[in-house]
């Protein structure tokens, strides 16, 4: 690692025009490239404050040897030239787009005497044209096979249309009228060019002509007698229309953009794009990428619109994405010199269009889950992850075993906790838990965690008694148990279907009830969300518990940092590292299984009644008088009498109903706020 003073440019030095610069390691090896306005204040904040760098840019600067600039003169120019040498260099440190599977295109070859038609991947020819990209191959084989119908253009091999040449007799689907046969001269080339024109014509969204060519020949032929030949251009318009369903109208006949989204988080991003012509979804394409550096999603749609339609010949005219480029004038200038034409860059606010890419959204976050699972269910990986953790935190073994928890609340009501387990890498969620917290009014995570963290090792303290583990208990641990059994019963643990079967296998039974063993297994590592403070109160309680064989940490939100107790730094994982991939996938779960249980509490606690405090009131009664009363202030203002005249109410009924409204100290509390939960740090959003 570098000293970054050693390197800095003379004072002075750095011109204040726009251009793109770039770093280099010690063997010459171009790490990172980046562009600027001014060049000398962009590169001035690399070195003016080391510390206040963020962490994965601190690694930018420390690997580099030297920094070297290219003055231009305009943004745009910039735009092209750090498109260049990103794709020149391949450096390591920028964003890379990668496609997350490799996708196929409808292709017909215009640059051969025959057009063919065909399936093709891979890099784009001069003189093909393309259609999609489609998310599997057998879809665009259904299509052509209807279209072939009405547009019989060949789709043979060069090696097949050469033999049968040779041999004087069309293959199989020029026998059954799929193929117009140009290798035995029913067609000339110039005929055979035309209808695979029409093909490219239809595919491209002018599909009303030819639906009403043959409505208007079948007709015709129809009023001639001539039924055979009506029945099979009848045949042909449903083959039409048949492809034409396998592509969804959404928008517009007119429209034809890109409709771009990301999923992201402080690792890695998932980006889906639909491609819209003629108002109907024609493909979509998805990219994983590793965010080596810091990035938010306006430059993430920046380094998208670069790198894929830098040589790109398909810029559509309008590109629909979540938030605009930092630089929006001169990317659409750079985009629409591309296209040859205009290109209009913005942000659906309404519409439908808005709800369109609200659904490209849904399936990046979908791509990027389908990701993380192909991920973590691969076993090298997985050891690979727990071994980069040993390490990183020097932990005597691998942390099998490891314990999550996460605090969430809304401006500090129903506070509650959860805790999730993972073993050998993979989510145990049998054994998720989860808490109410008890002993802490209002928004403090530490005490929080804190009493969770008591309460789950107090509940392992007097498992291990019971069964003989050890010879002694404190009174206390004793006296707890008791009253969290009752609490985090079964009932608390994930509901799934495979979730009895998987605690029946991995959870130890209890000789006494038959039933799996409630916290009897201790973690290797106690993972909890937060900085030193929460790991503070953690390691405190295992303290006053007695337990001093299992490790803790935390692990910070916004620099993804690792503190261990006591200790005045972080640990800092490599940031693409297996190890820091786990962790984070811990604490993200942990979050989700927090926030998930918070409003549950929070919707139960908005439909609390006055009613459900009456005794002998089932919900069946209850209902019946809120639908004869029509609101539970009228029937606070009824009498006894006028409540009796309710089907099920008797006048006693009636009397005790009546008294205890009147005589309620007031409505029951209601929580009514429309905010989401945040967890870990206290966070909370309104």
């Amino acid at each position: 690692m570098a000293d970054p003073a050693t390197y800095r440019p003379a004072p002075g030095s750095i011109p204040e025009s726009p251009g793109v610069y770039r770093f280099r390691d010690e063997h010459g090896r171009v790490i990172y490239v980046g562009k600027a306005k001014s060049l000398r204040s962009r590169l001035n904040s690399y070195f003016a404050d080391f510390s206040a760098l963020h962490p994965r840019t601190q690694t930018m600067v420390r690997t580099a040897c030297r920094v070297d600039w290219t003055v231009v003169g305009t943004e745009v120019e910039a735009l092209q030239l750090e498109y260049s040498w990103i794709k020149e260099f391949d450096p390591r440190f920028n964003v890379r787009y990668r496609d997350d599977k490799s996708y196929p295109y409808l292709a017909v070859t215009l640059n051969e005497e025959f057009p063919r038609v065909m399936v093709m991947r891979g890099a784009k020819r001069k003189g093909v044209r393309y259609f999609g990209p489609y998310s599997h191959a057998w879809a665009i084989r259904e299509t052509v096979d209807q279209l072939l119908r009405v547009f019989p253009v060949r789709t043979c091999s060069a090696g097949v249309f050469k033999r049968q040449h040779q041999l004087d007799r069309p293959c199989l689907l020029g026998y059954i009228g799929k193929c117009s046969a140009p290798c035995v001269g029913r067609l000339s080339p110039a005929e055979h060019r035309l209808l695979a024109e029409d093909f490219c014509d239809f595919m491209a969204g002018d599909t009303g002509r030819f639906i009403k060519r043959l409505e208007r020949d079948m007709r015709e032929a129809a009023s001639s007698q001539e039924y055979e030949r009506a029945a099979r251009l009848r045949d042909d318009i449903r083959a039409l229309e048949a492809a034409l369903e396998k592509q969804a109208v959404v928008l517009a006949d007119s429209t034809d953009c890109d409709m771009v989204a990301f999923a992201e988080d402080e690792l890695e991003a998932a980006v889906q794009v639909f491609y819209v012509r003629g108002g109907r979804i024609r493909g979509q394409r998805g990219w994983v990428v590793d965010k080596v550096e810091e990035v938010s999603t306006a430059d993430l749609v920046e380094h998208f619109l670069i790198q894929i339609y830098g040589e790109s010949d398909s810029v559509p005219r309008e590109v629909l994405v979540p938030e605009l480029p930092p630089e929006t004038d001169a990317m659409t200038e750079l985009l629409s010199e591309q296209r040859g034409g205009p290109v209009r860059l913005r942000v659906p606010q309404r519409g439908d269009k808005r709800t369109l890419l609200e659904t490209v959204a849904r399936n990046a976050h979908e791509a990027l889950k389908q990701h993380k699972t192909r991920r973590a269910s691969d076993l090298t990986t997985r050891s690979r992850a727990l071994q980069e953790i040993q390490d990183a935190l020097e932990l005597d073994e691998a942390p099998l075993r490891i314990e999550c928890y996460d605090v969430s609340n809304l401006q500090g009501t129903n506070v509650v906790a959860s805790m999730v387990v993972f073993e050998d890498g993979l989510a145990r969620k049998s054994e998720y838990r989860r808490f109410t917290i008890k002993a802490v009014e209002g928004q403090d995570d530490v005490r929080s965690i804190h009493e969770v963290i008591t309460r789950r090792f107090r509940r392992y303290l007097a498992e291990s008694e019971r069964t003989g583990e050890l010879d002694a208990l404190g009174d206390r641990a004793a006296d707890d148990a008791g009253e969290d059994a009752a609490e985090e019963g079964a009932a608390e643990a994930v509901q799934g279907a495979g979730d009895a079967a998987d605690a029946a296998a991995h959870q130890p039974i209890d000789p006494e009830t038959g039933r799996p063993r409630k916290f009897a297994y201790p973690p290797n590592l106690v993972l909890v969300d937060g900085g030193p403070p929460q790991v503070a109160a953690a390691r405190r309680a295992l303290a006053e518990l007695g337990v001093d064989d299992i490790a803790v940490c935390g692990i910070a939100k916004r620099l993804e940092e690792i503190w261990l107790p006591g200790e005045d730094d972080p640990v800092i994982l490599p940031r693409n590292s297996e190890g820091m991939f786990l962790v984070q996938r811990v604490r993200d779960e942990a979050h989700r299984f927090a926030i998930t249980f918070h409003r549950q509490r929070r919707s139960k606690a908005m439909t609390v009644s006055e009613l459900d405090n009456v005794p002998g009131l089932g919900p069946a009664r209850r209902a019946a008088l809120l639908k004869h009363f029509g609101s539970l202030k009228r029937l606070k203002e009824a009498t006894p009498e006028q409540v009796a005249e309710v089907p099920g109410i008797g006048p006693r009924s009636a009397e005790g109903i009546v008294a205890a409204l009147r005589g309620a100290p007031g409505t029951a509390r209601t929580d009514k706020g429309r905010g989401d939960v945040a967890g870990g740090d206290g966070e909370h959003r309104g």
